[in-house]
């Protein structure tokens, strides 16, 4: 084995789970995705290979996309709100300059993924190759058998829509934390006018239950019904639910535990001190939640 490519494999294995994660939105597929990628790897010899680099990242961006053609067919019959699967990421590396660093936070959060659910399969790979991993239009177009040109053109088209489309959610984690905290007091006591004066006028609820029967499918708007719904969903809570704040997808969200297991996760945008935009995750989606 140590004269295939498996060999050099580790090296680029969070990079390759990186790619595939932010391709498919979803941390089991994209960790099915890498593990195909080494299995064939066992079978090419290193020799061949010029570029080990290029050479797993042009297999995982092509089986990745082979995923995107069934996934689309599963979204349409998916019962209420498709959100990406989210990912631990306590533990992302701590990089030199601050404005990669953020860019890294950026790039793993669910407004950004969801943002990337908007584009077509192959801008969505020429986006991330390009701006995320830095491969030139020519090597993508190697990658997936398109010319320079056509790669330059799926490129601005991918990046006009994410220019146009990006919210302006506030980002400090700190911020974050404090809305949160504050989150957390309003529910645990059930304090109605607590909770309406945490949320802006425009907020909105989307929830994922896993596309299974009986989830929460309403996407809510407004902090009436945001704020009742989630003080019912508090009252039909199991008993011995915890809840901490955790890293998830670069940002700190809420993580509800019962018997150790994961139960739901919500994630929060802020805009001007107050809450815009939940984000509430549960069912079979948090079974396998796991580490960037």
């Amino acid at each position: 084995m140590n004269n295939t490519l498996a060999a050099q494999f580790e090296t680029y294995r969070p990079l390759l789970f990186g790619l595939a994660y932010r391709m498919l939105g979803t941390g089991t597929e994209a960790e099915d995705i890498v593990q195909d990628v080494y299995l064939r790897a066992r079978a090419v010899p290193l020799a061949q290979v010029e570029n080990a680099k290029a050479y797993l990242t042009t297999i995982v961006t092509r089986l990745s996309l082979n995923r995107l053609q069934s996934a689309s067919q599963q979204r349409e019959t998916y019962l209420g709100p498709w959100l990406p699967e989210p990912v631990l990421t306590a533990h992302l590396p701590d990089l030199a300059n601050p404005q990669d660093q953020a860019l890294l936070h950026d790039s793993l959060s669910m407004a950004f993924l969801m943002l990337l659910e908007k584009l077509s399969p192959a801008e969505r790979a020429v986006f991330l190759l390009h701006e995320l991993f830095d491969y030139s239009y020519l090597e993508i177009g190697s990658m997936l058998d398109k010319s320079n040109d056509a790669c330059r053109q799926l490129g601005r088209r991918a990046r006009q829509h994410i220019a146009a489309n990006r919210p302006r959610f506030n980002s400090d984690p700190a911020e974050q934390e404090r809305l949160l905290r504050g989150f957390l007091q309003v529910m645990e006591v059930g304090d109605l006018a607590g909770f309406l004066a945490l949320l802006t006028e425009e907020v909105t609820l989307v929830p994922d239950g896993g596309g299974e029967r009986g989830a929460a499918i309403q996407v809510l708007r407004g902090p009436e019904a945001v704020a009742r719904f989630l003080l019912g969903v508090r009252k039909l809570s199991p008993p011995g639910l915890q809840a901490e704040i955790v890293s998830l997808n670069g940002r700190p969200s809420l993580l509800f535990t019962t018997q150790g297991k994961p139960f739901s996760v919500i994630c929060v945008y802020g805009v001007d001190g107050r809450i815009d935009l939940i984000q509430l995750i549960a069912g079979k989606k948090l079974t396998h939640l796991k580490p960037y």
